[in-house]
Protein backbone atom coordinates (compact mmCIF):
# COMPACT_ATOMS: atom_id res chain seq x y z
CA UNK A 1 0.00 0.00 0.00
CA UNK A 2 1.21 3.84 -0.49
CA UNK A 3 2.52 5.44 2.31
CA UNK A 4 3.36 8.99 3.72
CA UNK A 5 4.07 10.92 6.60
CA UNK A 6 0.52 11.67 7.48
CA UNK A 7 -0.27 14.83 9.74
CA UNK A 8 -3.06 15.33 12.46
CA UNK A 9 -1.97 18.72 13.75
CA UNK A 10 -3.43 20.45 16.89
CA UNK A 11 -7.02 21.52 16.44
CA UNK A 12 -8.61 24.29 17.86
CA UNK A 13 -11.18 24.01 20.51
CA UNK A 14 -14.68 23.35 18.98
CA UNK A 15 -16.53 27.28 19.77
CA UNK A 16 -19.56 27.30 22.15
CA UNK A 17 -22.65 28.53 20.76
CA UNK A 18 -24.73 30.74 22.92
CA UNK A 19 -28.23 29.84 22.26
CA UNK A 20 -28.94 33.48 22.92
CA UNK A 21 -32.69 34.59 21.77
CA UNK A 22 -32.73 35.63 17.83
CA UNK A 23 -29.33 32.47 17.25
CA UNK A 24 -30.25 29.93 14.04
CA UNK A 25 -28.97 27.64 16.94
CA UNK A 26 -31.41 28.38 19.68
CA UNK A 27 -34.30 28.01 17.17
CA UNK A 28 -32.87 24.84 15.59
CA UNK A 29 -32.43 23.25 19.36
CA UNK A 30 -36.06 24.08 20.28
CA UNK A 31 -37.23 22.60 17.64
CA UNK A 32 -35.34 19.43 17.88
CA UNK A 33 -36.08 19.02 21.67
CA UNK A 34 -39.97 18.92 20.81
CA UNK A 35 -39.46 16.72 17.47
CA UNK A 36 -37.60 14.47 20.36
CA UNK A 37 -39.83 14.77 23.05
CA UNK A 38 -43.01 14.05 21.10
CA UNK A 39 -41.29 10.98 19.60
CA UNK A 40 -40.76 7.50 21.42
CA UNK A 41 -37.37 6.07 20.65
CA UNK A 42 -36.71 2.64 20.91
CA UNK A 43 -33.24 1.82 22.12
CA UNK A 44 -31.35 -1.60 21.40
CA UNK A 45 -28.06 -2.75 22.67
CA UNK A 46 -25.14 -3.26 19.87
CA UNK A 47 -23.39 -6.77 19.28
CA UNK A 48 -21.27 -7.28 16.81
CA UNK A 49 -23.05 -4.47 14.56
CA UNK A 50 -26.42 -5.49 15.11
CA UNK A 51 -29.21 -3.90 16.82
CA UNK A 52 -30.34 -6.77 19.91
CA UNK A 53 -33.68 -6.33 21.19
CA UNK A 54 -34.57 -8.55 24.47
CA UNK A 55 -38.11 -7.18 25.22
CA UNK A 56 -36.62 -6.43 29.02
CA UNK A 57 -37.96 -2.81 28.80
CA UNK A 58 -36.70 0.12 30.71
CA UNK A 59 -38.36 3.79 30.67
CA UNK A 60 -36.21 6.93 29.62
CA UNK A 61 -37.88 9.35 31.63
CA UNK A 62 -36.64 13.01 31.86
CA UNK A 63 -35.81 13.53 35.50
CA UNK A 64 -37.60 17.05 35.58
CA UNK A 65 -40.53 15.44 33.57
CA UNK A 66 -40.95 11.93 35.26
CA UNK A 67 -44.50 11.27 33.54
CA UNK A 68 -43.29 11.49 30.00
CA UNK A 69 -41.90 8.67 28.48
CA UNK A 70 -39.20 9.40 25.56
CA UNK A 71 -39.11 5.52 24.73
CA UNK A 72 -38.04 2.74 25.90
CA UNK A 73 -34.26 0.68 25.96
CA UNK A 74 -33.43 -3.00 26.04
CA UNK A 75 -32.17 -4.48 28.76
CA UNK A 76 -29.58 -7.21 28.46
CA UNK A 77 -28.22 -10.43 30.35
CA UNK A 78 -25.25 -12.37 30.86
CA UNK A 79 -25.74 -13.98 27.31
CA UNK A 80 -25.36 -10.56 26.04
CA UNK A 81 -22.24 -9.56 27.68
CA UNK A 82 -20.98 -12.81 26.75
CA UNK A 83 -21.83 -12.39 23.16
CA UNK A 84 -20.49 -8.66 23.23
CA UNK A 85 -16.84 -9.66 24.35
CA UNK A 86 -17.01 -13.07 21.62
CA UNK A 87 -17.74 -10.02 18.92
CA UNK A 88 -15.29 -7.55 20.28
CA UNK A 89 -12.51 -10.45 19.98
CA UNK A 90 -13.73 -11.34 16.52
CA UNK A 91 -13.26 -8.02 15.34
CA UNK A 92 -9.98 -7.79 16.97
CA UNK A 93 -7.70 -8.45 14.29
CA UNK A 94 -9.05 -6.42 11.29
CA UNK A 95 -9.51 -3.26 13.79
CA UNK A 96 -5.61 -3.61 15.82
CA UNK A 97 -4.65 -3.57 12.03
CA UNK A 98 -6.50 -0.99 10.19
CA UNK A 99 -4.16 1.39 8.65
CA UNK A 100 -3.83 4.15 11.47
CA UNK A 101 -5.70 6.81 8.96
CA UNK A 102 -8.07 5.18 8.39
CA UNK A 103 -9.43 4.39 12.12
CA UNK A 104 -8.44 8.05 12.87
CA UNK A 105 -10.42 9.34 10.07
CA UNK A 106 -13.62 7.56 11.69
CA UNK A 107 -13.49 9.34 15.09
CA UNK A 108 -12.60 12.76 13.47
CA UNK A 109 -15.72 12.09 10.84
CA UNK A 110 -17.55 11.73 13.97
CA UNK A 111 -16.66 15.04 15.20
CA UNK A 112 -17.49 16.65 12.54
CA UNK A 113 -20.86 14.83 12.12
CA UNK A 114 -21.49 16.24 15.65
CA UNK A 115 -20.06 19.39 14.95
CA UNK A 116 -22.98 19.88 11.97
CA UNK A 117 -25.49 17.60 11.55
CA UNK A 118 -26.16 16.15 14.85
CA UNK A 119 -25.31 18.73 17.26
CA UNK A 120 -28.79 19.39 18.05
CA UNK A 121 -29.64 15.74 18.54
CA UNK A 122 -26.60 15.34 20.85
CA UNK A 123 -27.39 18.30 22.96
CA UNK A 124 -31.18 17.82 22.75
CA UNK A 125 -30.95 13.86 23.57
CA UNK A 126 -28.97 15.07 26.66
CA UNK A 127 -31.39 17.98 28.05
CA UNK A 128 -34.18 15.57 27.97
CA UNK A 129 -32.19 12.86 29.21
CA UNK A 130 -30.02 14.02 31.55
CA UNK A 131 -31.68 17.31 32.41
CA UNK A 132 -29.25 19.59 31.62
CA UNK A 133 -29.98 23.44 30.20
CA UNK A 134 -28.94 24.55 26.76
CA UNK A 135 -25.64 25.48 27.74
CA UNK A 136 -24.46 22.99 30.61
CA UNK A 137 -25.69 20.68 26.98
CA UNK A 138 -23.34 22.41 24.62
CA UNK A 139 -19.87 22.83 26.68
CA UNK A 140 -20.87 18.60 27.37
CA UNK A 141 -22.37 16.74 24.40
CA UNK A 142 -21.16 18.73 21.59
CA UNK A 143 -17.83 20.79 22.12
CA UNK A 144 -16.55 18.48 25.11
CA UNK A 145 -17.13 15.68 22.88
CA UNK A 146 -15.80 17.01 19.77
CA UNK A 147 -12.96 17.97 21.20
CA UNK A 148 -11.95 14.51 22.89
CA UNK A 149 -12.61 12.77 19.21
CA UNK A 150 -10.31 15.29 17.34
CA UNK A 151 -7.72 16.11 20.27
CA UNK A 152 -7.32 12.46 20.62
CA UNK A 153 -6.65 12.01 17.45
CA UNK A 154 -3.37 15.06 17.15
CA UNK A 155 -1.76 13.13 20.62
CA UNK A 156 -2.01 9.93 19.32
CA UNK A 157 -0.28 10.62 16.13
CA UNK A 158 2.26 12.77 18.75
CA UNK A 159 2.69 9.78 20.60
CA UNK A 160 3.07 7.22 16.93
CA UNK A 161 5.85 9.60 16.62
CA UNK A 162 8.03 8.99 19.36
CA UNK A 163 10.62 6.92 18.56
CA UNK A 164 14.08 5.52 19.73
CA UNK A 165 17.59 6.44 18.56
CA UNK A 166 19.58 3.54 15.91
CA UNK A 167 23.12 3.44 16.83
CA UNK A 168 25.38 2.53 13.78
CA UNK A 169 25.01 -0.78 11.93
CA UNK A 170 21.22 -1.06 13.15
CA UNK A 171 17.95 0.37 13.47
CA UNK A 172 15.64 0.72 16.37
CA UNK A 173 11.74 1.50 16.29
CA UNK A 174 8.71 1.31 18.73
CA UNK A 175 5.46 -0.39 17.67
CA UNK A 176 2.39 1.28 19.91
CA UNK A 177 0.19 -1.70 19.84
CA UNK A 178 -3.26 -1.70 21.16
CA UNK A 179 -3.96 -4.42 24.29
CA UNK A 180 -3.95 -7.81 23.72
CA UNK A 181 -8.04 -8.93 24.84
CA UNK A 182 -10.75 -6.65 25.16
CA UNK A 183 -11.63 -3.24 27.19
CA UNK A 184 -14.30 -2.64 29.35
CA UNK A 185 -16.02 0.92 29.57
CA UNK A 186 -18.21 2.10 32.28
CA UNK A 187 -19.74 5.49 31.78
CA UNK A 188 -21.56 7.56 33.90
CA UNK A 189 -25.01 9.84 33.76
CA UNK A 190 -23.33 13.60 34.24
CA UNK A 191 -21.30 13.67 31.14
CA UNK A 192 -22.03 12.56 27.38
CA UNK A 193 -18.50 13.58 26.78
CA UNK A 194 -17.55 10.82 29.33
CA UNK A 195 -19.70 8.54 27.81
CA UNK A 196 -18.11 9.09 24.67
CA UNK A 197 -14.70 9.58 25.04
CA UNK A 198 -14.13 6.19 27.47
CA UNK A 199 -15.10 3.64 25.05
CA UNK A 200 -13.93 6.05 22.04
CA UNK A 201 -10.50 6.70 23.42
CA UNK A 202 -9.63 3.08 23.65
CA UNK A 203 -10.61 2.21 20.60
CA UNK A 204 -8.48 4.90 18.69
CA UNK A 205 -5.59 2.98 20.18
CA UNK A 206 -6.83 -0.34 18.68
CA UNK A 207 -8.35 -1.82 21.38
CA UNK A 208 -11.73 -3.36 20.97
CA UNK A 209 -14.55 -2.43 23.65
CA UNK A 210 -17.47 -3.36 25.72
CA UNK A 211 -19.57 -0.56 26.55
CA UNK A 212 -21.79 -0.17 29.76
CA UNK A 213 -23.28 3.35 29.71
CA UNK A 214 -25.31 4.29 32.88
CA UNK A 215 -29.27 3.69 32.35
CA UNK A 216 -29.38 7.15 33.28
CA UNK A 217 -27.61 8.17 30.23
CA UNK A 218 -29.32 6.22 27.27
CA UNK A 219 -30.88 8.63 25.76
CA UNK A 220 -27.82 10.29 24.94
CA UNK A 221 -25.38 7.23 24.43
CA UNK A 222 -27.71 5.52 21.67
CA UNK A 223 -27.15 8.69 19.91
CA UNK A 224 -24.04 8.51 19.91
CA UNK A 225 -23.64 5.35 18.93
CA UNK A 226 -25.61 5.81 15.67
CA UNK A 227 -23.03 8.76 14.81
CA UNK A 228 -19.99 6.47 14.97
CA UNK A 229 -21.59 3.98 12.92
CA UNK A 230 -22.85 6.45 10.21
CA UNK A 231 -18.83 7.56 10.79
CA UNK A 232 -18.02 4.17 9.57
CA UNK A 233 -16.91 2.49 12.87
CA UNK A 234 -16.69 -1.46 12.02
CA UNK A 235 -18.48 -3.73 13.52
CA UNK A 236 -17.81 -5.09 16.97
CA UNK A 237 -15.48 -3.00 18.10
CA UNK A 238 -17.83 -0.83 20.48
CA UNK A 239 -19.82 -3.10 21.64
CA UNK A 240 -23.02 -1.24 23.46
CA UNK A 241 -24.58 -3.20 26.25
CA UNK A 242 -26.78 -2.59 29.20
CA UNK A 243 -26.83 -4.75 31.57
CA UNK A 244 -26.50 -5.17 35.53
CA UNK A 245 -23.24 -3.89 36.71
CA UNK A 246 -22.38 -7.17 38.96
CA UNK A 247 -23.31 -9.25 36.07
CA UNK A 248 -21.07 -7.19 33.73
CA UNK A 249 -18.16 -7.44 35.91
CA UNK A 250 -18.66 -11.14 37.19
CA UNK A 251 -18.02 -12.16 33.06
CA UNK A 252 -15.94 -9.33 32.33
CA UNK A 253 -13.32 -9.71 35.03
CA UNK A 254 -13.13 -13.51 35.09
CA UNK A 255 -12.36 -13.51 31.63
CA UNK A 256 -8.48 -14.28 30.37
CA UNK A 257 -8.74 -11.61 27.85
CA UNK A 258 -9.58 -8.86 29.97
CA UNK A 259 -7.30 -6.45 28.86
CA UNK A 260 -8.35 -3.11 31.07
CA UNK A 261 -11.28 -0.93 32.07
CA UNK A 262 -11.74 2.13 31.79
CA UNK A 263 -14.23 3.98 34.32
CA UNK A 264 -15.68 6.59 35.91
CA UNK A 265 -18.44 6.37 38.63
CA UNK A 266 -18.01 6.39 42.96
CA UNK A 267 -14.80 5.11 44.72
CA UNK A 268 -17.08 2.51 45.73
CA UNK A 269 -17.58 0.80 42.81
CA UNK A 270 -14.04 1.25 41.60
CA UNK A 271 -12.79 -0.02 44.73
CA UNK A 272 -14.75 -3.08 44.17
CA UNK A 273 -13.50 -3.54 40.76
CA UNK A 274 -9.77 -3.21 41.58
CA UNK A 275 -10.13 -5.98 44.38
CA UNK A 276 -11.88 -8.60 41.97
CA UNK A 277 -9.36 -7.98 39.50
CA UNK A 278 -6.59 -8.89 41.70
CA UNK A 279 -8.52 -11.77 42.81
CA UNK A 280 -8.52 -13.07 39.23
CA UNK A 281 -5.20 -11.37 38.57
CA UNK A 282 -3.60 -15.73 37.77
CA UNK A 283 -6.98 -15.83 35.26
CA UNK A 284 -5.23 -13.23 32.24
CA UNK A 285 -3.57 -13.30 29.50
CA UNK A 286 -1.93 -9.64 30.68
CA UNK A 287 -1.80 -7.61 33.82
CA UNK A 288 -5.21 -5.49 33.15
CA UNK A 289 -4.87 -1.67 32.43
CA UNK A 290 -7.05 -0.14 35.59
CA UNK A 291 -7.98 3.68 34.62
CA UNK A 292 -10.68 5.27 36.72
CA UNK A 293 -12.14 8.82 37.72
CA UNK A 294 -14.53 8.49 40.76
CA UNK A 295 -15.60 10.89 43.38
CA UNK A 296 -14.97 14.51 44.95
CA UNK A 297 -15.13 16.64 47.44
CA UNK A 298 -13.83 19.72 45.56
CA UNK A 299 -13.38 22.89 47.73
CA UNK A 300 -13.02 26.52 47.12
CA UNK A 301 -10.22 28.45 49.27
CA UNK A 302 -10.85 31.93 49.60
CA UNK A 303 -8.09 34.06 50.71
CA UNK A 304 -8.54 37.52 53.06
CA UNK A 305 -7.51 39.47 49.77
CA UNK A 306 -10.04 37.75 47.63
CA UNK A 307 -12.60 40.22 45.97
CA UNK A 308 -15.92 39.05 47.17
CA UNK A 309 -17.51 38.77 43.88
CA UNK A 310 -14.97 36.43 42.25
CA UNK A 311 -15.48 34.42 45.62
CA UNK A 312 -19.57 34.34 45.32
CA UNK A 313 -19.21 34.02 40.99
CA UNK A 314 -16.92 30.76 41.65
CA UNK A 315 -19.18 29.14 44.42
CA UNK A 316 -22.51 29.69 42.73
CA UNK A 317 -20.94 28.76 39.16
CA UNK A 318 -19.07 25.62 40.72
CA UNK A 319 -21.94 24.60 43.20
CA UNK A 320 -24.90 24.74 41.15
CA UNK A 321 -24.31 24.69 37.35
CA UNK A 322 -26.26 21.04 36.58
CA UNK A 323 -27.14 21.02 39.72
CA UNK A 324 -24.12 19.70 41.25
CA UNK A 325 -24.01 16.51 39.70
CA UNK A 326 -20.20 17.23 38.14
CA UNK A 327 -17.33 14.96 40.17
CA UNK A 328 -15.70 18.63 39.90
CA UNK A 329 -18.56 20.66 41.51
CA UNK A 330 -17.81 23.18 44.37
CA UNK A 331 -18.82 21.29 47.36
CA UNK A 332 -16.94 22.82 50.50
CA UNK A 333 -15.83 26.36 50.55
CA UNK A 334 -13.44 28.12 53.25
CA UNK A 335 -14.33 31.74 53.46
CA UNK A 336 -12.27 34.48 55.68
CA UNK A 337 -13.96 36.50 59.01
CA UNK A 338 -13.61 39.68 56.47
CA UNK A 339 -15.40 38.57 54.03
CA UNK A 340 -17.56 35.92 55.28
CA UNK A 341 -20.78 38.61 55.85
CA UNK A 342 -20.20 39.83 52.09
CA UNK A 343 -19.98 36.47 50.33
CA UNK A 344 -22.92 35.13 52.20
CA UNK A 345 -25.30 37.46 51.16
CA UNK A 346 -23.95 37.50 48.01
CA UNK A 347 -24.75 34.37 48.07
CA UNK A 348 -28.03 34.40 49.58
CA UNK A 349 -29.13 36.88 46.82
CA UNK A 350 -27.73 34.62 43.90
CA UNK A 351 -29.51 31.64 44.78
CA UNK A 352 -32.58 33.51 44.92
CA UNK A 353 -32.13 34.64 41.86
CA UNK A 354 -32.13 31.30 40.44
CA UNK A 355 -34.62 30.54 38.16
CA UNK A 356 -35.48 26.55 38.27
CA UNK A 357 -37.69 24.00 35.85
CA UNK A 358 -37.94 22.27 32.75
CA UNK A 359 -34.87 22.01 30.35
CA UNK A 360 -37.25 23.55 27.46
CA UNK A 361 -37.57 26.51 29.35
CA UNK A 362 -34.04 28.40 28.74
CA UNK A 363 -34.37 31.03 31.26
CA UNK A 364 -33.84 27.91 33.69
CA UNK A 365 -30.45 28.04 35.31
CA UNK A 366 -31.02 24.91 37.80
CA UNK A 367 -32.88 21.41 36.22
CA UNK A 368 -33.70 18.10 38.34
CA UNK A 369 -31.77 15.75 39.62
CA UNK A 370 -30.62 12.68 37.59
CA UNK A 371 -33.26 10.06 39.73
CA UNK A 372 -35.41 9.23 42.73
CA UNK A 373 -32.36 7.51 44.44
CA UNK A 374 -30.12 10.78 43.92
CA UNK A 375 -33.24 13.16 45.08
CA UNK A 376 -33.81 10.46 48.28
CA UNK A 377 -30.16 10.81 48.64
CA UNK A 378 -29.63 14.17 48.65
CA UNK A 379 -32.60 15.20 50.72
CA UNK A 380 -31.17 12.68 53.20
CA UNK A 381 -28.43 14.92 53.51
CA UNK A 382 -30.69 17.98 53.74
CA UNK A 383 -33.03 17.17 56.66
CA UNK A 384 -29.41 15.74 58.03
CA UNK A 385 -28.01 19.40 57.72
CA UNK A 386 -31.52 20.81 59.42
CA UNK A 387 -31.40 18.38 62.69
CA UNK A 388 -27.43 19.46 63.20
CA UNK A 389 -26.50 22.01 65.43
CA UNK A 390 -23.35 23.02 64.07
CA UNK A 391 -25.32 23.43 60.40
CA UNK A 392 -27.34 26.52 59.54
CA UNK A 393 -29.15 26.44 56.30
CA UNK A 394 -28.46 29.96 54.94
CA UNK A 395 -30.91 29.77 51.91
CA UNK A 396 -32.28 26.81 50.44
CA UNK A 397 -33.12 23.21 51.61
CA UNK A 398 -36.40 22.37 50.28
CA UNK A 399 -37.19 19.29 47.36
CA UNK A 400 -40.16 18.00 45.35
CA UNK A 401 -40.56 14.92 43.15
CA UNK A 402 -44.33 15.51 42.67
CA UNK A 403 -43.46 16.42 38.77
CA UNK A 404 -39.36 16.37 38.69
CA UNK A 405 -36.08 15.26 41.08
CA UNK A 406 -35.64 19.34 42.22
CA UNK A 407 -33.68 19.84 44.68
CA UNK A 408 -33.43 23.76 46.07
CA UNK A 409 -30.22 25.02 45.59
CA UNK A 410 -28.72 25.07 49.10
CA UNK A 411 -26.28 26.40 51.05
CA UNK A 412 -25.20 25.40 54.63
CA UNK A 413 -22.50 27.36 56.98
CA UNK A 414 -21.12 25.07 59.22
CA UNK A 415 -20.35 26.18 62.39
CA UNK A 416 -17.56 23.32 62.64
CA UNK A 417 -15.15 22.32 60.16
CA UNK A 418 -16.15 18.20 59.93
CA UNK A 419 -19.57 18.63 59.67
CA UNK A 420 -21.30 16.21 57.70
CA UNK A 421 -21.52 18.40 54.69
CA UNK A 422 -18.29 19.38 54.98
CA UNK A 423 -16.90 16.07 54.72
CA UNK A 424 -19.08 13.46 52.41
CA UNK A 425 -19.75 13.89 48.62
CA UNK A 426 -22.83 14.69 48.38
CA UNK A 427 -23.39 14.93 44.11
CA UNK A 428 -26.33 17.36 44.30
CA UNK A 429 -26.72 21.52 44.91
CA UNK A 430 -25.62 21.72 47.88
CA UNK A 431 -22.39 23.67 49.21
CA UNK A 432 -21.07 24.28 52.71
CA UNK A 433 -19.17 26.58 53.98
CA UNK A 434 -17.03 27.48 56.87
CA UNK A 435 -16.22 30.02 58.20
CA UNK A 436 -12.32 30.31 58.88
CA UNK A 437 -9.92 33.47 61.46
CA UNK A 438 -8.60 35.75 58.62
CA UNK A 439 -5.55 35.73 60.48
CA UNK A 440 -5.34 31.75 60.17
CA UNK A 441 -4.91 31.01 56.36
CA UNK A 442 -2.56 28.02 56.89
CA UNK A 443 -4.67 26.65 59.47
CA UNK A 444 -7.27 26.61 56.78
CA UNK A 445 -4.89 25.46 54.04
CA UNK A 446 -4.33 22.40 56.89
CA UNK A 447 -8.00 21.84 57.00
CA UNK A 448 -8.65 22.02 53.33
CA UNK A 449 -5.97 19.16 52.88
CA UNK A 450 -7.03 16.68 55.60
CA UNK A 451 -10.70 17.02 55.90
CA UNK A 452 -11.33 14.77 52.39
CA UNK A 453 -10.09 11.53 51.18
CA UNK A 454 -10.91 12.71 47.67
CA UNK A 455 -8.30 14.92 45.04
CA UNK A 456 -9.78 15.98 42.37
CA UNK A 457 -10.74 19.66 42.28
CA UNK A 458 -9.94 23.05 44.05
CA UNK A 459 -9.75 25.91 43.60
CA UNK A 460 -7.95 29.22 45.65
CA UNK A 461 -8.84 33.00 45.00
CA UNK A 462 -6.73 35.36 46.00
CA UNK A 463 -5.34 38.74 45.35
CA UNK A 464 -2.03 38.17 47.38
CA UNK A 465 0.64 36.60 45.27
CA UNK A 466 2.20 34.73 48.05
CA UNK A 467 -0.88 33.70 49.50
CA UNK A 468 -1.65 31.96 45.96
CA UNK A 469 1.89 30.61 45.67
CA UNK A 470 1.71 29.17 49.40
CA UNK A 471 -1.42 27.50 48.74
CA UNK A 472 -0.16 26.31 45.66
CA UNK A 473 2.50 24.52 47.02
CA UNK A 474 1.12 23.15 50.37
CA UNK A 475 -2.19 21.86 48.40
CA UNK A 476 0.26 20.12 46.06
CA UNK A 477 -1.79 16.42 46.72
CA UNK A 478 -5.35 17.90 47.47
CA UNK A 479 -6.46 18.39 43.94
CA UNK A 480 -5.37 17.07 40.67
CA UNK A 481 -7.24 20.10 38.89
CA UNK A 482 -6.25 23.00 40.83
CA UNK A 483 -7.69 26.34 40.04
CA UNK A 484 -6.53 30.14 40.81
CA UNK A 485 -9.04 32.21 40.77
CA UNK A 486 -11.55 30.50 39.28
CA UNK A 487 -14.34 28.01 39.84
CA UNK A 488 -13.08 24.70 40.29
CA UNK A 489 -15.24 23.19 36.89
CA UNK A 490 -15.09 23.48 33.44
CA UNK A 491 -11.56 21.77 32.41
CA UNK A 492 -11.21 22.00 28.99
CA UNK A 493 -9.80 19.31 26.75
CA UNK A 494 -6.10 20.62 25.77
CA UNK A 495 -5.97 23.06 28.17
CA UNK A 496 -6.58 21.48 31.48
CA UNK A 497 -6.29 17.66 31.48
CA UNK A 498 -8.56 16.35 34.06
CA UNK A 499 -8.33 13.44 36.54
CA UNK A 500 -7.26 13.63 40.50
CA UNK A 501 -5.52 11.21 42.67
CA UNK A 502 -6.01 9.63 46.25
CA UNK A 503 -9.78 8.02 46.16
CA UNK A 504 -10.40 10.14 43.06
CA UNK A 505 -8.75 7.56 41.10
CA UNK A 506 -5.48 6.82 38.75
CA UNK A 507 -4.94 10.66 38.21
CA UNK A 508 -4.51 9.17 33.99
CA UNK A 509 -5.60 12.81 32.62
CA UNK A 510 -8.79 12.82 30.16
CA UNK A 511 -8.20 15.10 27.42
CA UNK A 512 -4.87 14.78 27.24
CA UNK A 513 -1.79 12.10 25.78
CA UNK A 514 -1.16 10.66 29.31
CA UNK A 515 -4.41 8.66 29.26
CA UNK A 516 -3.70 7.27 25.56
CA UNK A 517 -0.86 5.60 26.77
CA UNK A 518 -2.65 3.55 28.93
CA UNK A 519 -4.23 1.57 25.84
CA UNK A 520 -1.23 1.53 24.41
CA UNK A 521 1.55 -1.75 24.73
CA UNK A 522 5.08 -0.89 23.44
CA UNK A 523 7.20 -3.28 21.33
CA UNK A 524 10.93 -2.36 20.76
CA UNK A 525 11.93 -3.52 17.53
CA UNK A 526 16.08 -3.83 16.70
CA UNK A 527 17.33 -4.92 13.47
CA UNK A 528 20.73 -5.39 12.83
CA UNK A 529 22.28 -4.64 9.29
CA UNK A 530 25.47 -6.85 9.59
CA UNK A 531 24.84 -9.05 12.10
CA UNK A 532 28.14 -10.63 13.68
CA UNK A 533 29.44 -14.20 13.15
CA UNK A 534 31.60 -14.85 15.74
CA UNK A 535 30.78 -14.63 19.12
CA UNK A 536 34.55 -13.66 20.18
CA UNK A 537 35.02 -9.96 21.13
CA UNK A 538 38.37 -8.30 20.85
CA UNK A 539 39.09 -8.41 24.78
CA UNK A 540 39.16 -12.03 25.00
CA UNK A 541 42.67 -11.97 22.19
CA UNK A 542 45.83 -12.15 24.09
CA UNK A 543 48.02 -8.83 24.04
Amino acid sequence: MDRGAFSYPLPVNEPVLTYAPGTPERATLKRTLSELKNASVDVPMWIGGHEVRTGELGDIRPPHEHAHRLGVYHEGDASHVHAAIEAALKARAEWSTLSWENRANIFLRAADLIATKYRPHMNGTTMLGQSKNAFQAEIDSACEIIDFLRFNVHFLHEIYAQQPISGPGMHNRLEWRPLEGFVLAITPFNFTAIGGNLPTSAALCGNVVVWKPAHTQIFSAQMFMRILIEAGLPPGVINLVVAPGAVLGEISFAHPDFAGVHFTGSTGVFNRMWTTIGANIARYRSYPRIVGETGGKDFVLAHPSADPDVVATALLRGAFEYQGQKCSAASRAYIPSNLAAAVKAKLVEGVKSFKMGTVEDFSNFVNAVIDERAFDSIAGYLEGAKADPDSEILVGGGYDKSVGYFIEPTVIEAKAPRTTTMCEEIFGPVLTLFVYDENDFEGALRLVDTTSPYALTGAVIAQDRSAVELATRVLRDAAGNFYINDKPTGAVVGQQPFGGARASGTNDKAGSMLNLYRWLSARTIKETFVPPTDYRYPFLQEP
